[in-house]
């Protein structure tokens, strides 16, 4: 296909569709790389199986309207990603992504550009969104191309006092090699002398497995581990996570909303800001 210049207007106007299909073995497998195991049986077994919530990132991370745009791959940077779950997710199904580009900012250039993309997965014969899911991507490389500079939808902001709550979540060492099965490929999660020719001490745990990951604590503190109640989780990325490390969740809740941020203590490095998790009533 080929790609479209970055022109604003022709940025705005991009679209996309593309098939989706998945089994019941596709969402055991995600929940295993998210770090799920026996202490979560019915996510991880086929017997009265659940799916994680998180599980539709997956699903719409293939294909999109941004990934039909020229831009430099090599200077992309995930920033934001959110989940918004309009009912839960069946164990298997198939159906279509239609996605959209809703915003492009200009910083200028040689500042890069934002990028903001929805996509929404609709089930086969339906006509309601199942989810919708929202990226933020940085073009480092991108700047110059027309867009305007302000406009950016603010982050979700976290609250001023100390956290209502902290969860530990250990990573594996071995995680990213897992959860790589699931969709992202990407050598900078495997091979490290890729990594190191990226600029990382060795490969990263992939960004949705942290985002994963946070909403994992977020529910099994308060909500034990129902994924049913989750109705949307948003975060920030603000730095790679390596397999291995142990994240601090620290958490503060505000009625049905969990605003929550993450930090690798070993580095005294957040890696996760901004978040915001909206819980619901049991289905």
């Amino acid at each position: 296909m080929t790609q479209v210049p970055i022109q604003y207007d022709r940025v705005l106007a991009q679209t996309a569709e593309t098939l989706v299909s998945w089994r019941p073995e596709d969402a055991l497998l995600y929940a295993l790389a998210i770090g799920m195991g026996a202490e979560n049986l019915a996510y991880v077994y086929e017997r009265d199986q659940r799916v994680f919530p998180t599980f539709a990132v997956i699903l719409a991370f293939q294909g999109g309207p941004l990934s039909d745009l020229a831009i430099d791959p090599r200077f992309l940077l995930h920033g934001e990603h959110a989940l918004v779950l309009h009912r839960p997710l069946p164990v298997a199904g198939k159906g279509v992504v239609r996605g959209l580009m809703t915003g492009a900012w200009d910083k200028g250039a040689g500042r890069g550009a934002i990028f903001r993309e929805e996509k929404q997965i609709v089930l086969q014969g339906e006509e309601l969104p199942l989810a919708t899911i929202t990226t933020t991507s940085f073009g480092r490389a991108e700047g110059g191309f027309g867009g305007p500079r302000e406009g950016q939808p603010a982050p979700h902001p976290l609250p001023g006092r100390a956290p209502d709550a902290v969860v530990h979540m250990r990573t594996g060492a071995d995680q990213a090699l897992l959860y790589r099965l699931c969709a992202d490929r990407n050598p900078l999660h495997a091979d490290p002398k890729f990594a190191r020719e990226a600029g990382f001490s060795g490969p990263i745990l992939h960004g949705l497995c942290t985002y994963a990951i946070c909403a994992r604590a977020v529910l099994s503190h308060y909500v034990g581990m129902d994924g049913g109640r989750l109705r949307s989780h948003a975060l920030r990325f603000s730095a790679p996570v390596y397999p291995g490390e142990v994240l601090r969740v620290e958490m503060w809740r505000d009625g049905v909303v969990i605003s929550f941020r993450a930090l690798v203590e070993d580095r005294d490095t957040v890696v996760v800001t901004n978040g915001r998790t909206e819980l619901g009533e049991p289905e």
